[in-house]
């Protein structure tokens, strides 16, 4: 995980450690585990391929159906607008997961699971290039 986000992320979970909505606070809590079991790096030392705070993700389902969204460090995501928040339960199984990784969220009756097929780093959205 990159530093910088790594600072944001624990900001963004002092700030709501106290939030009452279940939804929520079961996405915070993913989220500070996975912060827990990180590696915190440079920017410069993280592939382009792992998904970090503003990165552009597309994933596919097992129906073959793609979905592209950025992944933003406040609370306000929409994914019909392409944009998915990080303390949401998407968002947070997703950070720090790279290209091709697996991921499967829900509860036991209505499991999704998709795959990371593409992840286009902030830095590269910024600069005007999109791959």
């Amino acid at each position: 995980m990159e530093k910088k986000d790594y600072v944001t992320l624990k900001r963004i979970l002092n700030f709501h450690k106290y939030y009452d909505d279940y939804a929520h606070q079961d996405a915070l809590e993913q989220l500070a585990e996975r912060i827990e079991k990180a590696l915190v790096e440079d920017a410069v030392d993280i592939p382009d391929d792992v998904v970090r705070l503003n990165s552009k993700v597309t994933v596919e389902f097992i129906d073959g159906a793609r979905q592209t969204f950025q992944l933003l460090p406040s609370t306000k995501g929409n994914t019909k607008e392409g944009t998915v928040s990080v303390v949401s339960a998407l968002g947070a199984n997703l950070v720090g997961l790279a290209v091709d990784d697996q991921v499967k969220m829900g509860n036991p009756s209505d499991i999704k699971s998709f795959r990371i097929v593409k992840v286009t780093p902030s830095h590269q959205l910024t600069s005007g290039i999109d791959l």
